[in-house]
């Protein structure tokens, strides 16, 4: 389904996309970043934090990174300090860029078995399209965190992948 190499791209990608949006909301007031805007996690900072905690809790799986604390009901709520979500994310986007580099395709092409509280039982599905669907959560919620802040008139820069990988990738 995907390739290493594809994981290392997404990998870029996200970390960069991260930076162009936590540079927008940085322009903006704390109150600004929290107003509720009828998005599914609320506010600007409730998309970022959840999509951190997304972000955790499969590479909890992918890496043996700690597992979040946070109930996936209370993610938006995960990390309070804006300054300190913008240094986790900045920290995690480095791990994430990290991890992708040690992925190959014979890693992808297993099995992953966990629990999953979302469906309430034991999953198993191949690696590869369990890694698809990390990034696809990311690039789904950066959009929808993408639109308020566009809404709030800050400006991220472009956010196509095709624009953005020749600059990004190594």
């Amino acid at each position: 389904m995907i390739t290493a190499s594809y994981v290392r791209t997404m990998a870029a990608y996200n970390a960069e996309m991260n930076r162009r949006l936590y540079s927008a909301a940085a322009r903006l007031s704390d109150s600004e970043r929290r107003m509720p805007r009828g998005a599914f996690w609320g506010s600007i900072h409730g998309t970022l934090a959840h999509i951190l905690w997304g972000d955790r809790q499969w590479m909890s799986r992918f890496d043996n990174w700690p597992k979040p604390t946070t109930a996936i009901k209370d993610s938006a709520q995960m990390i309070d300090d804006f300054a300190t979500l913008a240094r986790e994310r900045e920290t995690a986007d480095g791990d994430i860029v990290l991890w992708a580099r040690k992925v190959d395709d014979d890693w992808l092409a297993e099995d992953l078995v966990w629990f999953s509280g979302a469906a309430n039982r034991e999953m198993r599905a191949p690696k590869g399209l369990l890694v698809s669907h990390f990034f696809n959560h990311q690039t789904h919620h950066r959009g929808q965190a993408h639109a308020m802040l566009t809404a709030a008139g800050q400006e991220t820069g472009d956010t196509d992948l095709f624009l953005l990988v020749p600059q990004i990738v190594e």
